[in-house]
């Protein structure tokens, strides 16, 4: 079944934040991010190779990073929203787009 990795990372992001601001558990959260990270990395691996996969994992990260300084200025949904876009474009662009979502 073919998944693409955009969906991956919004699920990452915007599940994870929901996950955790809705049980207060932030490793729920945490483990939402880190579990659809992972998948989007090994769909990033195979569409995209190492190098690319390697660079999408750290624009995730980053955007999970970024989104919290940002909350502060615009508000934790439109935060989360904003990074998870982001993220989902530069992974439709260099992975999805280019090589086609296998999982």
């Amino acid at each position: 079944m073919r998944v693409p990795s955009s969906v991956y990372t919004t699920a990452g992001l915007i599940g994870g934040y929901a996950a955790a601001r809705t049980t207060g558990n932030r490793q729920l959260g945490g483990a939402v991010l880190a579990a659809c990270g992972a998948a989007a990395f090994r769909s990033w691996r195979r569409s995209a190779g190492l190098p690319t996969a390697a660079a999408l994992s750290a624009v995730y990260s980053g955007a999970f990073g970024l989104a919290h300084p940002l909350a502060k200025r615009m508000g934790a949904w439109p935060a989360v929203l904003a990074v998870t876009a982001a993220t989902g474009a530069a992974a439709h662009v260099l992975a999805d787009r280019r090589g086609g979502a296998r999982d």
